[in-house]
């Protein structure tokens, strides 16, 4: 009897790991492979809804840029100097986006008097790369957009950068491990934490609350492409921030939880703004919020300046 129980508690054991394990590598190819938006898409969306005009685009192109990536692949994107000045913000876009979900804070920033370079990170719109890493590799891609536009204009410029969610999370690891490049930064619904994030997905949309199966999942991103989550912790990067940041999220947003850009804000030293909408899903704060939105920089920008 107490060798059929130990067998069967071995058979049990044997299969929980094989679940886990299945479910690690399934989530690893949904991580690393999750499916983008189609291009057409996300034009006809911000087209019908006002925030992308494609005359103003064409007229104030001024250069597209092919970055070399330290990761061996080209960053493509774009140079939009409506106004004579040298003033410029990059802006990262989100997960499963393109570069034409960034013009809609282009001309935000225009009106604040600002030109702006979008691109695409890795895997999204016409940039190379085989994988999406959440920031890991995205951040080296950022190094590499941030010294080719200082070369272009100068560095007594102000240079300042935007992201959005992903692009969020990018950014302040760009500026918390590898240079505190630009004079500003501004956090939209960034995650603070990949693994906490992952946590969170698990339980919503597969109601499992267990930390092993991200384990799991961390195991074969490591072996398949070669990073941890460890190195995907905004909320340790920020740390290490000197330069100004303001942080923006909705409190409606079931996506990435309000509570981290809070967990982000009160780690981050130094000058530093959070605002939270009472109106938003996730990446919808300006959307939902146009005139607030624009307000929130302004005021910003007037207090670091």
């Amino acid at each position: 009897m107490k060798k059929k129980t130990l067998l069967f508690s071995g058979i049990t054991t044997t299969l929980a790991a094989a679940a886990a394990g299945l479910f690690g590598f399934a989530l690893s190819n949904r991580i690393m492979y999750i499916p983008k938006k189609d291009p057409e898409f996300v034009r006809e969306r911000e087209t019908s809804a006002q925030r992308f005009d494609e005359a103003w685009y064409n007229k104030n192109l001024k250069y597209e840029l092919n970055i070399d990536s330290p990761n061996g692949y080209t960053i493509r994107g774009a140079m939009l100097q409506p106004l004579q000045t040298t003033n410029t913000i990059i802006i990262c876009h989100g997960v499963t986006e393109n570069k034409i979900n960034s013009v809609k804070y282009a001309r935000l920033f225009e009106r604040l008097g600002f030109n702006s370079v979008i691109f695409d990170h890795r895997r999204h719109g016409d940039s190379g790369g085989k994988t999406t890493s959440y920031g890991h590799y995205e951040k080296n891609d950022l190094d590499a957009v941030v010294k080719t536009v200082k070369a272009m204009i100068g560095e007594d410029a102000i240079l300042g950068i935007h992201g959005e969610s992903m692009g969020a999370a990018t950014m302040l690891l760009y500026a918390g491990t590898i240079e505190d490049g630009a004079d500003f930064y501004i956090a939209d619904c960034a995650f603070s934490d990949f693994s906490l994030l992952l946590q969170h997905i698990a339980k919503s949309e597969f109601k499992y609350g267990s930390i092993i199966p991200i384990r799991f999942v961390d195991f074969f991103v490591r072996l398949r492409d070669g990073y941890s989550f460890k190195s995907v912790t905004p909320a340790e990067a920020v740390t290490h921030i000197d330069k100004p940041v303001l942080f923006i999220h909705s409190i409606p947003d079931t996506f990435i939880p309000a509570s981290m850009s809070l967990a982000l804000y009160d780690k981050k030293a130094g000058t530093k703004k959070l605002k939270l909408f009472d109106k938003g899903a996730h990446a919808q704060s300006f959307n939902e919020n146009m005139v607030e939105y624009e307000q929130l920089i302004q005021d910003f920008l007037q207090d670091i300046h």
